[in-house]
């Protein structure tokens, strides 16, 4: 089944790492094909900030996301910029902290930066939190490969930090239910 994911937030906020990791997740650990994508503003940090990832069980074609799916969006700018346009059909999860709006379509609001701040004290590990939350609530690779990227792609030294955001990820996305 294809899958198309999207990505927004700002610049700094990990948005294409999220998406190399989910797609190294789909590639390398569930046997999936994938295709991620990314589109930044010229500010390194702060600027609007979008990546997607295709995800698919039989060999991607087109490689560009059309419409997607499913939507992650970790700020006000990136939900106006990408997210205003998502099908009724789409699912969207919303950071509630840096998100005001609320979409027509299916949506699950986790509090990421809250979280990640509770756990840290800052709120670098958000978008790990975010894709915890993202594959706990859509199912869209498994939680054993969503593990392994996230421990391929974080600093040395981080680990045990990013697994500890990754389960809280898990938890705040099991009040989104399941989508196939």
């Amino acid at each position: 089944m294809r899958h198309e994911v999207l990505f927004s937030g700002f610049g700094g906020q990990g948005i294409i790492l999220s998406a190399v990791v989910l797609g190294r997740a789909a590639a390398i650990y569930d046997k999936k094909y994938a295709v991620q994508t990314q589109v930044y503003g010229p500010e390194a940090r702060g600027g609007a900030s979008m990546s997607a990832v295709v995800i698919d069980d039989e060999e991607i074609l087109y490689p560009e996301v059309s419409e997607p799916d499913i939507y992650v969006i970790m700020s006000q700018q990136g939900y106006e910029k990408y997210g205003l346009d998502a099908s009724d059909e789409s699912f969207m999860i919303l950071d509630s902290a840096l998100v005001f709006s609320r979409p027509e379509c299916r949506n699950l609001p986790v509090s990421a930066t809250e979280e990640a701040k509770r756990l840290t004290g800052r709120a670098i590990v958000a978008n790990i939190i975010m894709l915890g939350a993202l594959v706990s609530a859509t199912g869209v690779v498994t939680k054993d490969a969503i593990e392994k990227a996230v421990l391929d792609s974080v600093p040395k030294g981080t680990e045990e930090l990013n697994l500890k955001a990754l389960n809280a990820g898990f938890e705040l996305g099991m009040k989104g239910g399941s989508q196939s």
